[in-house]
C-alpha cells in the first residue's frame, strides 16, 4: 500500500481540529495488528462511538461436513443458490483457521452498513457491477475487480442489477501484495507483475452529517450483531494513511512467462499469513521449441490448491465450467487431465482467467460445499473413451 490523503486533515496528528463554526472534529485511528501494522487517521463530524443499542447475536458458524480431506474435489459454483441479502448470500465452502472461502450471489443492495470486525475481506467480481461505499470513500466495481476491504471498514454495497457473483475470502490476517515484489521502502519493483497505477483508492465523498438510527451489522467470531448508532458512519471530513480499501482488476496483472513452464508463484497477486492468492490471466505460452505449456504433475506437499474458473477455457482441465471450483489437497499428486498435456503442445497463447488460493493448512469442507460437489471429479484422471473423445474434439 502507499500513502493516500483525502478531504480535510489537520497539519499535525493528535492535535485540535475544528470546523469553520468552531466545532470539534473527532479523530479515529483505523489500523491493524495493534499499533504496529499499517493504519490511517480518520476525522469525524461526530464521535464514532455513540451506540444506541446492540442486539442479541446471530450465529453464522459454517457447518463442517468433512474435517479431514485427501480427496480431489470439484464444486459447481453455478449451482449455488442466489439470495436477496448480501450477507445471507455468502456461502462458505472451504475453511481453516486462517481463512474462509466461498461464493456469493446477492440480488439486492444492502439497506444497512456492515463491518467485519476480525477479518480482512477479498471480494472478486465474477459477474455484476456496482459501488462499494465506505467511510473513506467509494469504489465503483465491475467484472474482474478484486476489492480488498481491511477489517474494521464500515461499508455498504450497491449493485446495478440482480445478476451478481462474488468469490469471497475472509482472512484472519491482513491481505497484502507480495513482499518480494516491493523494496525496503514499500514501492513495487520494476519486475513486479503490477504497479501502483493499477491499484485504485476510494473516491472521497462529502461527509454525511446526520443523526438518527443507523444499523451496522458487525461480524466477529462467527457471530453477527446489529449495532444501532446515533450518527451516520460516513461523516468523515478527511483521512490519511496507508490503511484503506482498494480495487485491482485481474486484467491489469501482467503475466510472467518463460521458455519453459513456470511454477504457480509467478502468478501470485496477494498474500496473507498461511495463504496466497494467484491470478491466472491471458498470456503467451512457453516458447522453448519443445515446451509443454500444460503444468507438470506435482504433489503440492505443503498446501491445498483451489482454483476458481472465471473466464476462458482452462487448458489443463477437461469438462470445466465457469464458476467451478477445484480442490486438490496437499500431498496428493495432481496434474493435467488426460489429453490436456498433448493438446497444449505447440499452442502459443491462452485466454484463460482463474483465481487460485493456496492455503498452507488443510481446508475443511462445509455442508454448503457438499451440496454442489461433482462426485465424479476424483476419478476424472482415468484414461477413458470419454476423455479420448474430448481430446480429439479439441484438435
Amino acid at each position: 500500500m502507499r500513502y493516500h490523503q483525502s478531504g480535510k486533515i489537520p497539519q499535525k496528528r493528535h492535535t485540535v481540529f475544528k470546523s469553520e463554526d468552531d466545532k470539534f472534529y473527532y479523530e479515529q485511528l483505523f489500523g491493524t495488528e495493534g499499533f504496529h501494522g499499517i493504519s490511517s487517521l480518520l476525522y469525524h463530524i461526530h464521535r464514532p462511538t455513540q451506540i444506541k443499542s446492540i442486539s442479541e447475536p446471530k450465529d453464522v458458524t459454517p457447518k463442517i461436513a468433512v474435517a479431514k480431506n485427501v480427496t480431489p474435489r470439484m464444486f459447481k459454483g453455478m449451482n449455488i443458490t442466489s439470495e436477496d441479502d448480501f450477507l445471507e448470500s455468502r456461502k462458505v465452502l472451504l475453511i481453516n483457521n486462517d481463512l474462509k472461502l466461498g461464493l456469493a450471489k446477492p440480488k439486492k443492495s444492502t439497506d444497512y452498513f456492515y463491518k467485519n470486525a476480525e477479518c480482512d475481506e477479498l471480494l472478486f467480481v465474477h459477474e455484476g457491477s456496482g459501488t462499494l461505499r465506505t467511510f473513506v470513500g467509494n469504489l465503483d466495481f465491475s467484472v474482474g475487480d478484486y476489492l480488498i476491504i481491511p477489517r474494521g471498514t464500515i461499508y455498504s454495497i450497491d449493485f446495478n442489477d440482480e445478476k451478481n457473483v462474488l468469490l469471497f475470502i475472509e482472512s484472519h490476517s491482513p491481505i497484502y501484495t507480495p513482499k518480494r515484489y516491493r523494496n525496503e521502502f514499500g514501492q513495487l519493483l520494476e519486475h513486479s507483475p503490477f504497479c501502483e497505477r493499477d491499484i485504485v483508492a476510494p473516491t472521497f465523498m462529502e461527509p454525511i452529517d446526520e443523526k438518527g438510527e443507523f444499523l451496522i451489522k458487525v461480524k466477529k467470531e462467527n457471530q453477527l450483531w446489529d449495532f444501532v448508532y446515533a450518527t451516520h458512519p460516513f461523516d468523515v471530513v478527511g483521512w490519511d494513511g496507508y490503511f484503506y480499501p482498494y480495487k485491482f482488476n485481474i486484467k491489469n496483472f501482467e503475466p510472467i512467462t518463460g521458455r519453459v513452464h513456470l511454477p504457480p508463484p509467478t502468478h501470485q497477486n496477494f498474500e496473507a499469513h498461511n495463504f496466497v492468492v494467484c491470478s491466472f490471466v491471458a498470456r503467451m505460452y512457453d516458447y522453448h521449441p519443445q515446451a509443454i505449456p500444460a503444468p507438470y504433475n506435482h504433489s503440492n506437499i505443503d498446501s491445498d490448491e483451489v482454483l476458481f474458473y472465471t473466464e476462458g477455457d482452462f487448458m489443463s482441465r477437461n469438462h470445466i465450467d465457469l464458476m467451478d471450483f477445484t480442490l486438490h489437497p496437499g500431498g496428493i499428486v495432481h496434474g493435467p487431465h488426460p489429453g490436456a498435456m498433448e493438446r497444449s503442445i505447440g499452442k502459443k497463447f491462452t485466454e484463460e482467467y482463474a483465481v487460485m488460493v493456496d492455503p498452507f493448512r488443510p481446508f475443511q469442507l462445509t455442508e454448503e460445499a457438499l451440496k454442489v460437489e461433482d462426485p465424479t471429479y476424483k476419478t476424472s484422471w482415468l484414461e477413458t473413451e470419454d476423455n479420448f473423445l474430448h481430446d480429439r474434439s479439441q484438435e
